[in-house]
C-alpha cells in the first residue's frame, strides 16, 4: 500500500459522523454501496469500517483520487472494495449494479451534466427501493441557506462557470424525472443537507 499517495480533507473529520448517522438509518441491511466521487477515500474507509455488513465500492474519475482511495484501504476493512474509475456524466458506467448509491460533495463541484449522469446511472443500477443519498450545500427556493454558502458558491463559479451550489428543487426535479421518489431532507452541520431518494418501482 502506497501511503504517500493518501490525501486528507479537513472537512471529512467534521462531517463523517453526522453523515454516518444518516447512512445507518437509510442504507440497506445487506448489499453493495457504490460511492460516486469518493475523493480522498477517507469517507469510504470510515464508512466501510463502521458498516461491516455492507460492501463499499468507491469510485472517482481522478487518477490521484483513485491512488488516495487505494492508500486508505485498511486491511481490517475487507468489505472496502477496490476503487473503480468512473465518470458520473458518462452514458455507461463500469459498475453494473448496486443496492445503494452515495454521493458526497460532488454535484456542486462538477457541471450539471454530472448530476444528470449521476441520476441516470443510479436509475440504471439500483433496484426498486434502492437508496440514492446526496450530501452537500444546497440552495432552497432560489436562496442560499447561509452567507458562507453564498460565498462558497461565488468561489466555485469563479473557478468554473459550470460549477455551483445547486437548488434543492432542481435536484429533486431531476431525480423525480429519472425515476426516483424524494424521501427526506435532513439538516446537517455547517449549513449542509442530506437528501434521500428511493428508486421508484417501474
Amino acid at each position: 500500500m502506497n501511503t504517500s499517495a493518501a490525501r486528507y480533507a479537513p472537512a471529512v473529520a467534521r462531517n463523517r459522523d453526522p453523515i454516518l448517522a444518516v447512512l445507518r438509518r437509510v442504507l440497506p441491511a445487506r448489499g453493495t454501496v457504490l460511492e460516486i466521487a469518493s475523493g480522498s477515500g477517507e469517507h469510504a474507509a470510515y464508512f466501510a469500517a463502521a458498516l461491516p455488513h455492507l460492501f463499499w465500492r468507491p469510485a472517482d474519475i481522478d487518477p490521484d483520487a483513485l491512488a488516495s482511495i487505494s492508500a486508505h484501504r485498511a486491511a481490517d476493512a475487507p468489505n472496502l472494495l477496490h476503487p473503480i474509475e468512473l465518470d458520473a456524466a458518462a452514458p455507461e458506467w463500469p459498475a453494473t449494479r448496486a443496492d445503494a448509491i452515495v454521493s458526497i460533495n460532488m454535484i456542486h463541484i462538477a457541471p450539471w451534466a454530472a448530476a444528470a449522469g449521476l441520476m441516470a446511472g443510479a436509475a440504471r443500477l439500483l433496484p426498486a427501493g434502492g437508496v440514492l443519498y446526496l450530501y452537500g450545500p444546497f440552495m432552497e427556493d432560489g436562496r442560499h441557506t447561509a452567507q458562507s454558502n453564498a460565498t462558497f458558491d461565488a468561489s466555485l463559479r469563479a473557478r468554473d462557470p459550470e460549477w455551483g451550489v445547486r437548488d434543492m428543487a432542481d435536484v429533486r426535479n431531476l431525480a423525480e424525472h429519472s425515476g426516483f421518489d424524494f424521501v427526506e431532507r435532513i439538516a446537517m452541520p455547517a449549513n449542509n443537507l442530506s437528501l434521500v431518494f428511493r428508486r421508484r418501482a417501474t
